[in-house]
């Protein structure tokens, strides 16, 4: 179950970034679901360096959301 939902949340968060980032017309839902789930890790790492700890789920998806638009714009 976690997998399956980690795949949708990563497919929205990728959806949501690539709307951010102008890059809708670009990207497939593969390429959303990638984009989004790396982009989510990526984002909460940089996110443990600068110190910054997603203390609830607003905060904790607008990290994800940042990580998986610098993702995109790459």
């Amino acid at each position: 179950m976690g997998l399956i939902l980690s795949i949708v949340v990563g497919g929205i968060v990728g959806w949501l970034a690539s709307i951010v980032a102008k890059t809708n017309a670009q990207m497939g839902i593969i390429a959303n679901v990638i984009v989004g789930i790396v982009g989510s890790a990526l984002g909460h790492w940089v996110a443990g360096l600068l110190g910054l700890a997603a203390s609830n789920r607003i905060l904790s998806l607008a990290i994800s959301i940042a990580g998986a638009c610098c993702l995109s714009l790459s």
